[in-house]
Order: structure tokens, then C-alpha cells, then sequence
């Protein structure tokens, strides 16, 4: 099993995991804060563009589009929205001013000599402890940690905008190649020349299979699977899919995930107990240590029965970090074999689920028909 920090840990996807444009619609829909930072969307008509959660009038589906970042968006030509300011969209997510102000500081500063973490909490007129304590609740990770989660996500930023390796590990701040090729499978999950540009180089299997929940759609690589999506149709999975591994070699293959697939309906129907990792459902995903946390505790949770985001928080020895862990289960890409399904809001409703808040409704109804015989 793979485990990779991510960009803005455990807060921005923005760079590496855009939700399929059903999921982002429905998001968009719902105003739904919880994809803040996970994509934006820009509207034609107006020029513009917003995040998940602008309360502007709602726009008609053919005029919006999904971006990565504002970035993109302002690169297809639109402008930022002057009613939610999707630049701001830290802000959004409920961050406290010092912690958004330090995210700020440590990522304009430069990559070869990043300000020491009693400079930053000076700047935002906190102690070093004090500034520690709060990334740890509103974020769940240390500042050390987001430090190199940021310089591995420069680094991948640089390959996947087609700069030569060298470039890119100089210009994210790395001292020497070696550092780099020696902890590829945690920055990467692969070397970094199979790495750029989307994963280029890397080859990913997959195939699709009816349930009774839906279309599902399994896909692995040799070192497991690296995504698990729920639907309603094959071409909608197979879009997220590309997606979110743009320049991967990507291939169905349905004979040699056989095992894989039945490992996965294994887990959807019952059969076999959640496991982080199950010989049988052996994980190669993204994500960092504090979500890995929350991903372990959601297999901890027996079926039928949920769990608030801040009881998890509790569980994982992070009481102040339910937030952190309501981004940990929006993030999750292997459905099922995670069940981020068992995880609800504070007041026991269901909340946001990537796969549709009705199939997550159903999934623990069945887990609780299923336990009660």
C-alpha cells in the first residue's frame, strides 16, 4: 500500500483530483461547501467563474463548465466571481484568519528557503505552539508536515505542466535528485518520469460491472487498485476515470481485475468485512498520513452503524479536526472498500457523498437489514 501527501493537505484537490461533472453539477446544485477547493465552475453566459458554493443565481447546465483551479479557469478566459471570490475559498472552508494568513506565507515563500515556522506565527501574531495546535485542528497535519506535502506538490505541479525532471525537483526545492528518486513511491506513487504529465508511462487496468447499487467501475495498477467508483452508467465512470489520470495508458481489462472486482462486491454486498488492506483489495490511492487516519477508522465502524465526523476526529486522537476528516472522506476514491458511506454530519443526517447522498442512504440500509438477521 502507496500512501501519498497531497496538495494543501488534506484541504485542496484542486491540482490533482477534479470529481467527475455529475458529481461537481449536483455540487454546484446543492451549493455544496464541502467541494469548495475541489473544483470551480465557470459560467459562459456571465464570464465568470465561482466556487461549488456561490450563492449566486443558479446557471442553466449547458452554460458551466469544471475547472482544476482558478488558475484554469482564468486561464479559459473567465474572471473570478466578486460575490463568493473563489480565490479565497480557504476562507470558505471554514479556516481561522492565522491559519489561512500562515498557508498564505508558506506558499509564497521561496522553494529553496521556506520561513521558519516561528517567522510565520510572529506574522500572523501567534506562538510557534499556538499556530502548531491549530493546523493540527483545522487542517490535521503539523506545519512541518504541510511544508512537504506543499514542496512534493510543486514538484509534481512542474512535471504534469511538461518541465524536464531536473527542473522540476530544483524548482520545487529538493537539494538533490537522489532525494527524490529514493522517496518517488510516497511523492508519487512512481518514479517521476512515469509520473509527469498525469501519470505518462503508467499503466492502469479497469473494468466495469453491474450491482445493485449501480454500475461500479474497479481500476488497479500493479501495486493495487487505485479507484473504486460508484455510478449509473459506464461512460460517466470511465470519464472520471481519465480524468483524474489524464495521460495514464488506461486499458479495460476485465479478465485480470476478476479477483479485484470480487474483492470489491465482496465488500458492497457483505460478504467480507471493511479492511484498509485486504490481501484481496490491496490499495495504490493518494492520500496523506492524517487522511490515511481517517480512512483506517471508517474500516474500524461496523456496518449498519455511523459515526460523526468529530466522533472520528475523537477516534483518531484529533478531537478538534472534525472538519479535516469530513475533507478525509470527501476524498476518498476507493468507495466500499472505504466506506466513507458510515461517516455523517454532527447532527446524524446524511451528508455530501461523492456517489449521490440516496445510494449512501441505501448502502446503510442494506448494512443494517443485513446485521439485523
Amino acid at each position: 500500500m502507496t500512501q501519498h501527501p497531497l496538495s494543501f493537505p488534506a484541504v485542496a484537490l484542486a491540482t490533482s483530483l477534479l470529481p467527475d461533472p455529475e458529481t461537481c453539477w449536483h455540487a454546484v446544485q446543492r451549493r455544496d461547501r464541502a467541494y469548495n477547493g475541489r473544483f470551480w465552475f465557470s459560467v459562459r453566459t456571465t464570464g465568470v467563474y465561482c466556487l461549488p458554493s456561490c450563492a449566486a443565481r443558479p446557471p442553466l447546465r449547458r452554460n458551466v463548465d469544471f475547472h482544476a483551479s482558478p488558475e484554469a479557469a482564468e486561464a479559459a478566459g473567465f474572471r473570478a466571481c466578486k460575490r463568493c471570490k473563489p480565490r479565497d475559498w480557504q476562507a470558505d472552508l471554514g479556516l481561522s484568519q492565522p491559519v489561512a494568513r500562515a498557508c498564505e506565507l508558506f506558499d509564497a515563500a521561496d522553494a529553496d528557503t521556506p520561513p521558519s515556522l516561528a517567522e510565520v506565527a510572529r506574522k500572523v501574531g501567534l506562538s510557534s505552539g499556538a499556530l502548531g495546535k491549530r493546523f493540527l485542528a483545522e487542517l490535521g497535519v503539523a506545519p512541518r508536515d504541510w511544508l512537504v506535502a506543499r514542496k512534493r506538490e510543486r514538484f509534481r505541479s512542474a512535471l504534469r505542466g511538461g518541465a524536464s525532471v531536473a527542473d522540476a525537483i530544483y524548482g520545487a526545492g529538493y537539494g538533490s535528485p537522489s532525494r527524490v528518486y529514493e522517496n518517488s513511491d510516497k511523492a508519487l506513487g512512481m518514479t517521476p518520469a512515469t509520473y509527469a504529465k498525469g501519470g505518462a508511462g503508467a499503466h492502469i487496468d479497469y473494468t466495469t460491472v453491474d450491482s445493485d447499487y449501480g454500475r461500479v467501475l474497479v481500476a488497479a495498477t500493479q501495486k493495487g487498485i487505485a479507484a473504486v467508483f460508484l455510478g449509473d452508467d459506464d461512460r460517466s465512470l470511465e470519464k472520471s476515470l481519465k480524468q483524474d489520470f489524464p495521460a495514464a495508458e488506461i486499458t479495460r481489462n476485465d479478465d485480470v481485475l476478476g479477483p479485484r472486482v470480487k474483492g470489491v462486491l465482496s465488500r458492497l454486498y457483505g460478504r467480507k468485512p471493511s479492511a484498509l488492506d485486504a490481501p484481496d483489495v490491496p490499495l495504490d490511492i493518494v492520500g496523506t498520513a492524517f487522511q490515511w487516519k481517517v480512512w483506517k477508522a471508517l474500516t474500524d465502524i461496523p456496518a449498519g452503524e455511523t459515526r460523526t465526523y468529530g466522533e472520528i476526529a475523537r477516534r483518531i486522537g484529533a478531537p478538534q479536526s472534525a472538519r479535516a476528516v469530513g475533507r478525509a472522506c470527501a476524498t476518498n476514491q476507493a468507495a466500499v472498500v472505504i466506506p466513507c458511506h458510515r461517516a455523517v454530519g454532527s447532527s446524524g443526517a446524511l451528508t455530501g457523498y461523492r456517489w449521490g447522498v440516496a445510494r449512501k442512504e441505501r448502502l446503510l440500509a442494506e448494512e443494517r437489514r443485513r446485521s439485523s438477521r
